[in-house]
């Protein structure tokens, strides 16, 4: 079995890294991406987003020439295809971009080849890949019946961590599961080259679901902790102390509350399991709901402190879904700014992103939100802690002469 080149279809926050870290062990890897600003940068051996690390993995494998970027797929032994996997309005998963890039690929195959479903997918998404392949390419087959050549289809789901992807791509466990027993031995060779960690086989359809039940197990831990802080607040409590007391039990560890559940995954894949089996999923269902329903919390509890103050200045503390990344997929701390620019028009809201340049275009369209400095933000009105970036350690939030909404704990 040569695995010597391997595609990577998508440079995101998973498939540049995972690109970068096969690049270095010498496999040579093509990089896809529909975004030509995005195969410019690597090949510019530049990366077009935060990563601790990966600006020096990308630098070194271009300058290797062991990776490249493109814009349409080449041939190869084995593709990853870690596309984006949204969900719609009424929370259904949308498979497009994954079909999209399965379209793209069926032109280069010939038979024998691997291909591995890296984005996080609903249960059965691996099988439907493959059924969208086959039927463009009757030439070739999942069982080599009729002596047609094989294709071998797995799912490995991505675990990372944002912040430390480049070190948790080497040392996390894997888990492979394929279509067949001999799709899932192919693709533990391949994460092998680089994967320190246990590489566990299973079908696809488990493994699909292994992802997102651990983020739905996140999901309802973050509920739980959210919850509380509601109604922490409501009794007059403070829910930091609360659960610092709480976990002193031997066999209790609550979580930290926050402004809510951002990233592409906590956020998004309890919704796959729910549309899967919308009867038996009601907590997880609830956990969602909790945790989509913080920011609304958070925007009240912010009116709430400037609701006699003409024309306030409101002060936002961080946009991305958690600490010291760039990354605002799901953001709550967006959705809490873009919710105050809307009912508050006469505020000027005044954003502190010490990790990005330029607003999102989701809050840019607002006349009134405006990126500054930590120091001119804290002399708003109100001041809400929406991140807890290690650049606000310093700030001194006990000095704010007004409100401080702290839904990170920051001022304990």
């Amino acid at each position: 079995m040569d695995l010597s080149t391997v595609g990577v279809i998508g440079l995101g926050y998973i498939g540049l890294p995972t690109a970068a870290v096969l690049a270095s062990t010498d496999i040579k890897v093509v990089g896809v991406d529909v975004d030509p600003r995005t195969v410019d940068a690597v090949n510019n051996g530049d990366v077009p987003f935060v990563e601790p690390d990966l600006a020096t993995y990308v630098a070194g494998a271009v300058k290797k020439g062991t990776l490249r970027a493109a814009t349409t797929p080449e041939p190869a032994d084995a593709f990853i295809i870690a596309v984006p996997t949204p969900f719609t309005g009424n929370h259904e998963p949308d498979l497009s971009y994954i079909m999209a890039a399965a379209e793209s690929v069926a032109p280069q195959l010939s038979g024998g080849e691997l291909l591995i479903l890296e984005s996080t997918s609903p249960p059965g998404a691996t099988e439907k890949m493959a059924r969208r392949i086959l039927d463009l390419r009757p030439d070739l087959s999942l069982d080599g019946s009729d002596g047609r050549p094989v294709l071998h289809f797995a799912h490995c789901p991505e675990r990372v961590l944002p912040g430390r992807v480049m070190i948790e791509l080497v040392t996390n466990d894997r888990v492979v599961g394929g279509l067949t027993p001999e799709a899932a031995e192919r693709a533990r060779k391949l994460y092998a080259t680089f994967c320190q960690g246990e590489i566990v086989l299973t079908d696809a359809k488990t493994a699909e679901m292994t992802k997102l039940v651990e983020n739905a197990y996140r999901d309802v831990n973050i509920a739980f902790a959210n919850e509380l802080s509601l109604i922490a607040d409501k009794l007059e409590i403070d829910v930091w102390e609360l659960i610092r007391l709480a976990n002193h039990h031997p066999r209790v560890n609550i979580l930290q509350p926050g402004p809510g559940v951002g990233g592409h995954c906590i956020a998004v894949d309890p919704w796959f399991i729910v549309d899967a089996d919308p009867e038996q999923s009601r907590l997880i269902r609830t956990a969602r709901e909790v945790n989509d329903g913080k920011p609304e919390w958070v925007v009240e509890k912010v009116l709430d402190a400037v609701r006699d103050v003409r024309a306030p200045t409101i002060a936002a503390l961080g946009l991305s879904f958690k600490a010291n990344i760039d990354d605002l997929r799901e953001s709550p701390a967006v959705e809490i700014v873009d919710r105050l620019a809307r009912t508050a028009p006469d505020a000027r809201i005044a954003v502190v992103e010490p990790h990005v340049e330029t607003l999102p275009e989701q809050l840019a369209r607002h006349g009134n939100v405006e990126l500054v400095s930590v120091d001119e933000a804290l002399k708003a009105d109100v001041v809400a802690v929406l991140v807890n970036h290690d650049a606000f350690d310093d700030a001194d939030l006990k000095g704010v002469p007004g409100t401080v909404v702290d839904t990170r704990g920051m001022l304990r």
